[in-house]
């Protein structure tokens, strides 16, 4: 990676998705009649520019469309969104700009309507290469659309990430480590591997609670985890991040400012940012239900509903818990910054002692595999 700059960036969230996955935690929402695109158009525009009006001028360092199904929208709908984006703070040319997808085949022919956009990037959430396990995951797309998609976007979009979910339920090593192998051979530059977990609220939870299905235990969870690793080194797409896998310079630049403690304004419903306003970090969150964050949009300029200033404790726990997330680790100078304290030597000296973090050189602090895998005990551990 060149450059640890944090970066500024604008999150954008399109709620809507064709069917609610059970897995899925996320702010989305299935609606059965079209969505007034125009009228949430408008309203990002209008929530932007009271973004906007908060932060002052910045220049912008990536764009991301999330969701929710961002590949439902029209791409005049995106091009709407990221023109308003350039009319409310600088966009150089060439930077990031994400959008995610489903590889269904009615949405991936948008895929150059997209691109002529501006979007440069995509993200595909193909989530398994089997058909049995797609349809358990409540996917409406099949392997074969799936490749279909994937090979679309890589002749249309100059860079491509997916995601596959894995520690299923029945997946030996075996498989999984085939099914990565054939995910490399199809992956332009990025992966996204996450381990299935059973999120409150959703129709796993409820399934996995009545003994419906099983889970890997820990133990088999961590040797996944271990060959996710392996795996894609050898293929030359490391890990940079706990769960995401790039080729040298692939990194997605959008999420490294999440992870570096960066600034990003978040608009649409259930949006959350970060940035700092008058010398303080501030948090906004945005309502999620999506026609009552328009109403208030409409009303008042904005859906926020809550948030806070944080503190500087809060702010240094924040860049630890994000930042030892990354194979670069942190810069525990700034650590120092943020806190107005150094960590703890002796902690650290404990925590390497019992193979859970390794200095790199003598400037930063990071997380090895084993410490990765009790990341949130780790992390607990350098905060107290």
């Amino acid at each position: 990676m060149t450059g640890r700059e944090p970066g500024f960036g604008v999150y954008v969230h399109w709620p809507f998705c064709a069917a609610k996955c059970p897995y899925c935690d996320f702010n989305s929402h299935v609606r059965h009649q079209p969505v007034d695109q125009e009228r949430f158009a408008l309203a990002f525009d209008t929530e932007l520019k009271t973004m906007r009006a908060r932060t002052g001028p910045r220049e912008v360092t990536s764009i991301f469309l999330g969701g929710g199904t961002p590949s439902l929208m029209q791409p005049e709908t995106v091009a709407s969104v990221l023109d308003s984006v350039a009319r409310h703070w600088t966009v150089p040319d060439g930077i990031e700009i994400t959008l995610e997808a489903n590889p269904s085949s009615v949405e991936a022919e948008r895929f150059r309507g997209y691109r002529a956009a501006g979007v440069n990037r995509v993200s595909l959430g193909v989530q398994a290469l089997n058909d049995a396990d797609l349809r358990f995951l409540g996917r409406l797309h099949n392997v074969s659309e799936a490749l279909q998609a994937i090979e679309l976007a890589r002749e249309i979009f100059p860079r491509l990430s997916f995601d596959l979910i894995y520690a299923r339920p029945g997946q030996t090593p075996e498989a999984w480590s085939a099914e990565l192998e054939q995910a490399i051979g199809h992956a332009a530059d990025h992966l996204s591997l996450y381990q299935l977990t059973i999120e409150e609220g959703t129709r796993f939870h409820t399934l996995y609670a009545a003994g419906k299905f099983e889970i890997p235990d820990g133990d088999h969870a961590a040797d996944l985890y271990a060959i996710t690793q392996e795996v894609t080194a050898a293929r030359g797409l490391p890990a940079y991040e706990i769960s995401n896998h790039a080729r040298p310079g692939a990194e997605s630049r959008h999420n490294l400012t999440y992870w570096r403690y960066g600034e990003y304004v978040g608009v649409g419903p259930g949006a959350h940012g970060r940035f700092i306003e008058n010398g303080r970090r501030v948090v906004t969150i945005a309502e999620k239900m999506p026609e009552t964050w328009a109403n208030l949009v409409e009303a008042k300029g904005h859906g926020v509903v809550g948030g806070e200033v944080l503190t500087r404790s809060d702010e240094a726990d924040e860049f630890l818990l994000m930042g030892l997330r990354l194979a670069e680790g942190i810069d525990l100078a700034r650590y120092e910054q943020l806190s107005g304290r150094p960590l703890s030597s002796p902690r650290i000296s404990i925590l390497q002692g019992e193979g859970l973090v390794a200095p790199v050189g003598n400037s930063r602090l990071r997380a090895t595999q084993s410490g990765m895998i009790v990341l949130d005990a780790v992390v607990a551990d350098l905060a107290r």
